[in-house]
């Protein structure tokens, strides 16, 4: 079965520019890591607000760690508003 994540938090808009060029990365990295594309989007009526999305991740374990692991080397925790952190809400299909 596979799971999908959706990871939201907040940048300001001093450091999109930024934050932006570190998701890319981080992303492309992992698709590279795990075989799993993610996507990346803001809220419609909060641009400071982001989700990656990545879906189809038949090993958790193994995402989780990646994705912790790029977003810290790539200095992505900086980059969000002050007191924001990156959550993680996680779905399974039936």
């Amino acid at each position: 079965m596979s799971t999908s994540y959706y990871v939201y938090y907040r940048v300001p808009p001093a450091n999109a520019a930024q934050a932006r060029k570190v998701v890319d990365a981080l992303q492309r990295e992992l698709s590279n890591a795990t075989g799993i594309a993610g996507r990346l989007m803001r809220r419609r009526d909060d641009e400071s607000t982001w989700m990656e999305i990545y879906e189809g991740v038949s090993d958790s374990v193994r995402f989780e760690a990646k994705l912790a692991e790029l977003a810290e080397r790539h200095g992505l925790p900086g980059l969000l508003a002050p007191g924001s952190s990156r959550k993680h809400e996680i779905f399974r299909g039936f």
